[in-house]
Formats: structure tokens, C-alpha cells, sequence
């Protein structure tokens, strides 16, 4: 709808109101539009087909993200559209796996910019800087400090891509009015040296602040957010392992916040994982997982599972025996010193081993793969997978696609096409042996924009465990028989704001039934919810 307090130029400028070609005669003539704008009245539809012919013309991926991300800064609700109406096409160009070379070039290809950014200079000044923010109703912020985009590593401010894209996909895939969404860029300095040499680098060019003057930083910057912006939902982003558990243990419990990383990760890879118990026939609490990596991703997966194993009968002790892991020095094993805390419930009493010996003696029913290292899921651990199970499970979850761990088709030829196969980044459908695989998308957008337009909805006051559960349990029900049977353990893209808002739903009935809300229950919380969501056509 067009804002009534600006007419003129400055309407078509401001990416909220215009509409381009699109304004009514009877618009031009109220906000003296007249002249301003070619004379034939375009509909949506017609820019959405021009927008797409101009978009499909560009050569590669990172020219189309420029291309969208112009749109979105020029006419806001036509952009929203397009993705909408387009989603499996465009969601991997605004996010994975393009935005990861949008990140890495952040600076060469930066146009104007989008949020704010806090910096390790801004010290006692935070508070002030939020307030910049013109809008005052945000009630969603994604943040990161840069210091580990994706499989990536410490791109710095270039980092900013990620809030940006992931705030996207929160409007698009779950119809969080974007107004109300905010990208935020911690800016704590790089220890990439090749970006602080670089002329063109837009953030802070000093080796990162560490230890308690980092905390301290982050402390001012979550205190002055919850003094501008009251009741916001903080989602924590791309932050290293140790920081990443850190600032969960510190906060979780005390603002309305969550790590991506940690439990969104978590809560797609458990859909998956119990989308595949309906074709392995093998019970959830039977089922054991090994993990290859041990960052804040796995570890996530495998708390957020273990919870699950508890919920489905298990002790915790049993529960943690269903769950291995391996990272660059073999088997996570009790007599190793050097892990680090978060692993320490997942070191078993057991013989140090590599990872193919330690398949082959755990014989695991599910492989799930996060270590941002290419092509580590061989031939040869692909087959003894296929040599253990009649349909063993391989997420290959490590973002950019450039660096999953084995492609699908991989998977499906060196299984002998028995393989269900899920990825962090998209493949394309594979035809093997005669049949059409379709590999799942294990892509967090499935279950963040959910979980937070839930907990929006509900006016929630924390994010628990169980809610993430639920998320989970959610979105392994909107799998159909007829996409397990063409190899998808996740539902079409197509589906994913129908997703997000059963998500929604389910994550508000718990925060009502734990009473983590300061207002009632509405009579109908789907009603209430599609009520909230923002509507991008003219």
C-alpha cells in the first residue's frame, strides 16, 4: 500500500512504496505521479515477467544476486513476489549456496547499505547507534560477527550478507514483514589478513578483540537491544563454535534469542533424520547416528537429538550411545585431551579409530556430514554405508555446495541409488539406474522462519528445546509417501511458507501451553498467524 505522508519522487525511491510501473492512474494522480513514469500501467505479473527475463539473461549467479539485491532496495514488495512465486529458482541465488560468494566479494560488489553495523570502536555508544535505526517496531534481528560465513572461515564485515539473506528468507518463506526485520553487523575486526589488506574492505581493519573485552561488547550490544527494540527476537549467526556456545549458554535463558548454527541446524537435520525412520523402518530411539565434524553444527544436531531420543524412552545414557562422532583426529573417544566442552558428552569409552574403521565397527543407520571440507563422504564410506544398511541415510550438510561433503549424485551411484540423501545446499534431481532421484534440501529456511514468526506470533518470551522439537516433529509430517519414494526427506520448496506456518503454529501452542507469553492463547492461532503475514502483492 502506498504511504500516504510522501508523494512524488520520493515515493518511487523508497523501496517500502514503490510500485513502479505499476501505480493506477488514480495513484498518479493522488501522489503526483503524473509524468514521473512511463504511460502503459504495468501489473505485478508483468513485472515479475520482465524481472525474471532480465534476471535469467545474466551470465552467472553472482550478477543475478546483484540483480535481486537492487530490486529489493528499489521496489521492496516486487521483489518479494518474485521470490515467492519463484522460490526454488531464487532462494539459491539471495541465499545458499550464491551468498556465499556474495560474502566473499562483499566489498567489490557493495551497492548501498543494509542495516547497521556495531563495531568494536562503538564501545558505550551502542545503545546510541541502535537508535540510529529509523524504524522503531523490529522485532526480529539476525546478527553475526563474521567470523566463520558458512564453511568459509572469518570473512569480517563481508559477513553481512548472511543477516541480509537469512532476513529475506524470513519474509519470503514465512512472511515476516520485512519492516520489521534488521540485519546486524558485529563488527569485531578480522583475522583474515588477506581482508585487511585489501583496499576495498569496508569493515574494521585490526585483528579481532577477544576474551572479556568481546563479551563485554556483545553484553552492551544485547542490553541496548533489548532497551530500543523490546521483546525482539535475536537470532545469532555464523559466529566460531566456542563463541556460538557461549553466547547461547549466556543468554538462552534470559532474552528471546537462539543460534541458527546450533539448534535451526539441529531442528532440520532431526526432521530429516526421522522423515528417514518411514523407509529404514528402524525406530527413532534404535537408531544410531554418527557424525562426521564436531563444531557448533554437529554438536547442535546431536543435542537437539538427544532430547529427542529422551522424549522417544531412552535414559540420557542410552541416549548419548546412539550418537558418535569423528573430527580431523579419528573417533571422539574418552581418552583423547583435546576436546572441547560441548564434546564431551559424546566421548565414549572405546578404542581410538579413523573414520572408515569407525564406521565400519559403530555401523551406523545415519551419516551426517558438517565440516565445511569437500568430498570427505569417499566412494569407499559411501558403500560400506550401502554394505551396513539396506537404505542408509547420508546428509551432507556443509555449506556452500562447493564444499558438501559428496554430491547426490555420489551418494545415489556409490549406494547403488539406496541411498537417502540430504544436502545443506541444493543438487539437482539425479536419474540413476532408470529412476529420477530427487535429493532433499536439508536447508535451515525450512524451519527458522517458523520457528520465529511462532514465536512473533505468541509474543514468546524464550525459545526452548521443546519447541525446536516440535519444529522438528512438523516438518518430518509435511513429507509426503511420494517424496520419501523419489529419495526427498524434506517437502518441496514450493511448500515452504505452508511449512513455515504449521511450524509457526506448533512452536506458539507450546509457548502458550508453557505459559513463556504474556498474552492469552487466540481462539484461532492459525487465523492469528496468517493474519501477521506480510502480503507482497500490490
Amino acid at each position: 500500500m502506498a504511504q500516504a505522508n510522501i508523494s512524488g519522487l520520493d515515493m518511487i525511491r523508497n523501496p517500502r512504496s514503490n510500485k513502479g510501473s505499476a501505480f493506477s492512474l488514480e495513484e498518479r494522480q493522488r501522489y503526483g505521479l503524473q509524468g514521473l513514469l512511463p504511460p502503459n500501467i504495468s501489473s505485478q505479473a508483468d513485472q515479475i515477467a520482465r524481472s525474471l527475463k532480465n534476471l535469467r539473461r545474466k551470465t552467472d549467479d553472482i550478477e543475478r544476486y546483484i540483480f535481486l539485491s537492487a530490486l529489493q532496495n528499489r521496489n521492496e514488495r516486487l521483489f518479494y513476489q518474485l521470490v515467492i512465486e519463484n522460490i526454488e529458482e531464487l532462494m539459491p541465488i539471495i541465499y545458499t549456496p550464491t551468498v556465499g560468494q556474495a560474502c566473499q566479494e562483499f566489498a567489490d560488489i557493495f551497492r548501498q547499505s543494509q542495516g547497521l553495523y556495531v563495531t568494536a570502536a562503538d564501545r558505550g555508544k551502542v545503545r546510541q547507534i541502535l537508535a540510529n535505526w529509523p524504524h522503531r517496531d523490529v522485532r526480529l534481528i539476525v546478527v553475526t560477527d563474521g567470523e566463520r560465513i558458512l564453511g568459509l572461515g572469518d570473512l569480517g564485515a563481508n559477513g553481512m550478507g548472511i543477516p541480509i539473506g537469512k532476513l529475506a528468507l524470513y519474509s519470503a518463506c514465512a512472511g515476516v514483514p520485512p519492516q520489521q526485520c534488521l540485519p546486524i553487523m558485529l563488527d569485531v575486526g578480522t583475522n583474515n589478513e588477506q581482508l585487511r589488506k585489501n583496499p576495498l574492505y569496508l569493515g574494521l581493519k585490526q585483528p579481532r578483540i577477544e576474551g572479556q573485552a568481546y563479551l563485554d561488547l556483545v553484553e552492551e550490544f544485547v542490553v541496548g537491544v533489548q532497551d530500543v527494540f523490546p521483546g525482539v527476537l535475536i537470532q545469532f549467526e555464523d559466529f566460531l563454535t566456542p563463541n556460538a556456545y557461549r553466547l547461547l549458554e549466556i543468554y538462552r535463558e534470559r532474552v528471546l534469542c537462539f543460534n541458527d548454527d546450533i539448534q535451526g541446524t539441529a531442528a532440520v537435520a532431526l526432521a530429516g533424520v526421522i522423515a528417514s525412520t518411514r523407509v529404514s523402518h528402524i525406530a527413532l530411539k534404535d537408531t544410531r547416528i554418527m557424525f562426521l565434524g564436531a563444531g557448533s553444527a554437529a554438536t547442535g544436531i546431536a543435542d537437539l537429538i538427544h532430547v529427542a531420543l529422551c522424549d522417544a524412552g531412552l535414559c540420557s545414557e542410552e541416549a548419548y550411545r546412539r550418537l558418535w562422532f569423528v573430527d580431523l583426529h579419528g573417533l571422539v573417544v574418552k581418552s583423547r585431551q583435546d576436546l572441547a566442552p560441548h564434546n564431551l558428552p559424546y566421548a565414549h569409552d572405546r578404542e581410538p579409530l579413523g573414520f572408515k574403521e569407525a564406521v565400519a565397527a559403530i555401523k551406523p543407520q545415519v551419516l551426517i556430514g558438517a565440516t565445511g571440507a569437500p568430498g570427505t563422504f569417499t566412494r569407499e564410506i559411501v558403500s560400506l554405508m550401502a554394505e551396513l544398511n539396506e537404505r542408509p541415510a547420508i546428509f551432507a550438510l556443509s555449506n556452500p555446495t562447493s564444499r558438501a561433503e559428496c554430491t547426490a549424485e555420489q551418494a545415489y551411484q556409490w549406494s547403488g541409488g539406496r541411498a537417502l540423501f540430504a544436502s545443506g545446499s541444493p543438487f539437482a534431481s539425479v536419474e540413476y539406474d532408470g529412476k529420477t532421484y530427487k535429493p532433499g534440501q536439508g536447508n535451515n529456511a525450512y524451519v527458522f522462519p517458523g520457528i520465529g514468526l511462532g514465536a512473533l506470533a505468541s509474543r514468546a518470551r524464550l525459545l526452548t528445546d521443546e519447541m525446536f522439537l516440535v519444529a522438528a516433529d512438523c516438518l518430518a509430517q509435511q513429507v509426503s509417501d511420494r517424496e520419501l519414494q523419489a529419495g526427498s526427506l524434506y517437502p518441496p520448496l514450493t511448500d515452504i511458507r505452508a511449512v513455515s506456518k504449521h511450524i509457526a503454529k506448533a512452536v506458539a501452542e507450546v509457548v502458550y501451553a508453557r505459559e513463556l507469553s504474556d498474552s492469552e492463547a487466540p481462539a484461532d492461532i492459525m487465523g492469528h498467524i496468517e493474519s501477521m503475514m506480510y502480503d507482497s502483492s500490490y
